[in-house]
C-alpha cells in the first residue's frame, strides 16, 4: 500500500471513530474545545504510527485519547493559573481591562458544541465528574461509561488492574452520594449563571454582565481583600458590572460552601475566593473572600469553565 493510499484508509477509519473518540474525550475533560484537542492529538499520532499490527483499531484509538485526556487533566492547573500581579489586578485593582490583559485570553467553547455534548451527559453529573482526581475520572469514564476492561485502563493510568478497579470504585461511590443539593437543578442552574457570568466578564460584555446581576445585587469583601485594596462593598448592577467587566481570565470555575463560584491561584494555592448566590437566572450577591483561615477550610473542587 502506498502512502497516500494508507493515509486515505487511516483518514475514513479515524472518522468513523471521531464521534465515539470525542464523546469519551469530553466525559473525560468536560469541555468540548479540549475533546476536540484531543481527538486531534490522537489523529496526529495515527497519522505517524505504525499500526500494520493493530487488531483493533478503536480500542487502539480509545487508549490513545484516554492517555492524551489523562495528561491533559494532569496539566490544567499549572496550566491554567497565571501570574498573580495579573489576577490581582482583576481582584481588587480598578477592573481595567488593559490591566487584565497582561495574561492571555481564553478562547470559549463553541456553545452550541458543548450544550450538545452536555445534555448527552448531564450537567449535574459533569459537576460531580470535575470533583474527582484525574486517575479516578479516567478509571471511572472508561469502564462505567464505556464498558472498557480495567486491565486496558490500568495500562493508560500506570495502575494495576486491583488498584484501577479501586480508583473506579471509589469515583462510583463518590458519583452516586453526591448530595441532593450538589445535583439538583438550582446547583446545575448556578453553575450555568456562574460559568456565564465569568465569560461576560472575561470577554468584556458589560450589557451581559447587566443582565446576569439583580437590580439589588451586592459585591463584599472580607477584612484581607479589603486590606489589598478591594471596595468594602459594591451596590448595583452598574457598579459591580464595572469591577468585572474585561477582567476575570484567570479565574477557575470552583465548587465551595455548598455553591459554586470562582477562585484565583497562586502555585496551586487559593488566594481569592468569590462566593456567588444566584436566584433564578441573576446573581444576587458576591463576597470576595482573601481571608487565609477562611480559604484554607473550604473544601475547593475546581470545575470546567
Amino acid at each position: 500500500m502506498d502512502e497516500s493510499s494508507r493515509e486515505e484508509w487511516l483518514a475514513r477509519d479515524f472518522e468513523q471513530q471521531r464521534p465515539r473518540l470525542r464523546a469519551v474525550a469530553y466525559r473525560v475533560l468536560g469541555s468540548a474545545a479540549d475533546a476536540d484537542d484531543a481527538v486531534q492529538e490522537a489523529w496526529l499520532r495515527l497519522s505517524r504510527s505504525d499500526t500494520s499490527e493493530v487488531a483493533n483499531l478503536a480500542g487502539w484509538l480509545t487508549t490513545v485519547v484516554g492517555r492524551i485526556s489523562l495528561d491533559m487533566l494532569r496539566s490544567r492547573g499549572s496550566r491554567r493559573e497565571d501570574s498573580w500581579d495579573a489576577g490581582l489586578a482583576e481582584l481588587v485593582g480598578t477592573g481595567d481591562a488593559r490591566v487584565a490583559a497582561t495574561s492571555p485570553a481564553q478562547q470559549p467553547p463553541d456553545p452550541a458544541s458543548e450544550a450538545e455534548l452536555a445534555d448527552s451527559i448531564g450537567l449535574a453529573l459533569l459537576v460531580v465528574l470535575d470533583t474527582l482526581a484525574p486517575a479516578e475520572r479516567l478509571a471511572f469514564v472508561l469502564h462505567d461509561l464505556f464498558g472498557m476492561p480495567f486491565e486496558q485502563i490500568a495500562d493508560i493510568i500506570d495502575r494495576s488492574p486491583a488498584a484501577t478497579r479501586q480508583l473506579a470504585s471509589r469515583a462510583r461511590r463518590r458519583v452516586r452520594s453526591a448530595d441532593a443539593e450538589e445535583s439538583s437543578p438550582a446547583r446545575t442552574r448556578q453553575r450555568e449563571v456562574v460559568g456565564a457570568f465569568l465569560a461576560a466578564a472575561r470577554g468584556g460584555d458589560f450589557t451581559a454582565l447587566l443582565g446576569m446581576l439583580d437590580p439589588d445585587v451586592v459585591l463584599t469583601a472580607d477584612a484581607a481583600a479589603v486590606a489589598m485594596g478591594a471596595p468594602e462593598a459594591l451596590r448595583g448592577p452598574n457598579a459591580v458590572a464595572q469591577r468585572f467587566n474585561g477582567g476575570a481570565r484567570s479565574a477557575r470555575l470552583a465548587a465551595f460552601d455548598g455553591g459554586v463560584g470562582a477562585v484565583w491561584t497562586l502555585h496551586g494555592e487559593p488566594q481569592v475566593a468569590f462566593r456567588f448566590t444566584v436566584e433564578g437566572d441573576h446573581v444576587t450577591g458576591i463576597e470576595m473572600v482573601a481571608d487565609r483561615t477562611r480559604l484554607a477550610a473550604m473544601e475547593i473542587y475546581y470545575l470546567t469553565s
